[in-house]
Order: C-alpha cells, then structure tokens, then sequence
C-alpha cells in the first residue's frame, strides 16, 4: 500500500494504476462501518484509494477537533489489510495552506438539522470532498448511510458542479443492539452506552408509524417517547431524503434524529418506502 501526503504524489502514483478507482473518505478512527465502505469498493473498482484526514473546517469552536481519536498507524494497518491499494494522509498545511480562502456551499440542502447544529460544518465538508474528489479522480467515491444529510450536501455538490464521480451509499452498520457504529461511540460511559441504542429505536418506530398512515407530527411524537435520560433530544424528524426539509410525504424520506449523551451528541435516520 501506498502512503502519500501531497496530491502530486497522489496524481503521480494513480496514473500508473488501473481504472476505476474508487475512494474511501475518512477522518481516521476506523471502525467496521468504514472498512465495509472498502470492501465494496473492492468489488467494484480496479483501485482503491482511502484518505485520513481530520478537517478542521468542518469541526465548529466548541467542537471536538483536538480531541477527536487520531490513530493513525492502526488505521493504515486495517485499511492495507482490507486491501486499499493508496492512502492518501495529507498535512492540514497541505490542504489549507495560509492563503486558501475558497469554500462551497450547497445551500439550503445543509441549513438544517446536523447544519442549523453545526454552523460552517457542511460548507467545511463540502470543500474537503471536492479538493479530494479532484485530487484522486475517482469514479465513484463510497459513504455510509448514517450521515445521511452529509450524503445528501454532496449530491447536490455533484450535480451542481457537474463532477464526475458516482457517491455510492451503503447501509449503516450497527452493533447487535442497533446503535450506529460511530468513531465519537468511544466517548459514551456505560450508562450512556446502555441508552444510545433508544434513538435507533426512536426512528424505526417513527418510521412503522409514517409507514401505517401516521402523520409526520403523529410519528415524531410516537417516537419521541422511547427516549429515556440521559439521552436528551437534540431532534427528531421525518425529512425529503434528498431536500432535508420536512416531508410532505411519505416517498423518498427518512427518520432522523439526534440525540445527546452527556457532552456526546449521536446522529441516526432510518429510511422510509411506500406512502402516497
């Protein structure tokens, strides 16, 4: 496996590897949720590329950017040993050198939720993705579920810029209770860990109820139940998947919700079929 830290390292090696290539996106901290990423990128794709690198432009002021886990040499051991074939690891130096004063913003596709949350995340995402996209090519680039409105910033940061790469999004992985696997899951204490898998919870039945005729305020209400201390709602919605506003309807949604635990706050949806 290649480890490479500039993109003319990164451009320089790819043009003697086969095509397509598929890239992998993380900020480190693996867990199984991104090594499934790989795997179906290896399926797929004559290589793989994955890339640490934790953002700072999508981590807010009160954030957890310094403390957010960086291991990068058991990263990079996972990923060579899930067969990525480049690991792209740049210095923030690198990718935002003193001058750098350019950004994307997709709109109202990120105003809110996780972006009324998080002022300045998604823009900070959005920019990152592209600068990767660019540097590596690729055709298709891999995302879980689980960040559901990150997924839904980059389609309309593809389409509207008309860049060539295909996001391919796989379902959530989640542990035997339903939690959602997450890099931030290390910070929760046991009582917190008991009651993180409610919001899962929470969302399947917002979504059985969407799915029997409920009204959207019916449903988020239903769910809304199931959240017991110190789990503390941050919000629950159903939402156009690809809009992230309120659903109208029950085509083409999701649940979601956000939920804090202590200083942690989790994030989950679960995707809703069928309806009018």
């Amino acid at each position: 496996m290649f480890v490479l830290r500039t993109p003319a390292e990164v451009r320089k090696t790819l043009a003697d590897l086969p095509r397509p290539v598929g890239l992998v996106a993380t900020l480190g901290a693996l867990h199984a949720g991104h090594l499934a990423l790989v795997e179906r990128a290896r399926a797929e794709c004559a290589t793989v590329v994955a890339t640490i690198f934790v953002n700072p432009l999508q981590f807010g002021p009160n954030e957890d950017f310094d403390r957010y886990p960086r291991t990068f040499e058991s990263d990079a051991a996972a990923f060579e040993a899930a067969g990525v074939d480049l690991l792209y690891a740049p210095a923030v130096e690198t990718m935002y050198p003193p001058d750098f004063g350019t950004s994307i913003d997709a709109g109202p596709v990120a105003a809110g939720y996780e972006g009324a949350l998080r002022p300045g995340h998604f823009r900070g995402v959005a920019t990152v993705c592209v600068k990767l996209f660019s540097t590596v090519g690729a055709e298709r680039a891999y995302f879980g579920q689980k960040d559901a409105q990150q997924v839904a910033v980059l389609r309309r940061v593809v389409a509207d810029l008309n860049l060539p790469v295909e996001l391919v999004v796989l379902p959530t992985v989640r542990e035997a209770d339903g939690l959602a696997l997450s890099s931030r899951n290390v910070y929760l204490d046991p009582e917190q860990r008991a009651v993180a898998p409610t919001l899962h919870r929470a969302l399947s039945t917002i979504a059985d109820a969407v799915r029997a005729g409920e009204s959207r305020e019916q449903a988020v209400a239903l769910g809304r139940t199931l959240l017991v201390p110190p789990a503390r709602e941050a919000y629950l919605d159903v939402v156009d998947r690809d809009r992230f506003v309120p659903a109208e309807s029950a085509r083409h949604t999701l649940a979601v919700g956000s939920v804090w635990l202590g200083t942690t706050r989790l994030i989950d949806n679960e995707p809703i079929e069928g309806g009018a």
